[in-house]
């Protein structure tokens, strides 16, 4: 950065340091908005969609019979559009877990 700010070219900047122009651009650009040209942070999760009142909706909601294609489309009705995982992820972090046959008797071929 110090050798364009004496008035090099970018080209000539980008040369010297063998890196495409375009790089010397994104991090000139980048010391004028921030004030510095490190690069910025990585990772990280995104936020949660469904808090607050939908929070406390779903929480009340899946003490029910429930089908998560089903609260995807309870929830869009009630102003939140979220998909499938989303609402998988949130009923796993409750503790809830899919039992395929939660009431029948064992199945004949089972050991007893």
């Amino acid at each position: 950065m110090a050798r364009l700010s004496a008035g090099e070219s970018v080209r000539a900047v980008a040369s010297a340091l063998d890196v495409a122009p375009s790089s010397v651009v994104k991090w000139s650009q980048r010391l004028r908005e921030t004030g510095s040209c490190a690069p910025a942070g990585t990772g990280g999760h995104p936020p949660r969609k469904i808090v607050d009142a939908h929070e406390a909706w779903l929480l009340e909601r899946i003490k029910t019979p429930f089908t998560l294609r089903g609260l995807v489309v309870e929830l869009a009705e009630r102003g939140l559009k979220v998909d499938y995982r989303t609402v998988w992820a949130f009923v796993h972090r409750t503790g809830y877990s899919f039992k395929k046959r939660p009431n029948s008797p064992r199945s004949r071929t089972a050991p007893m």
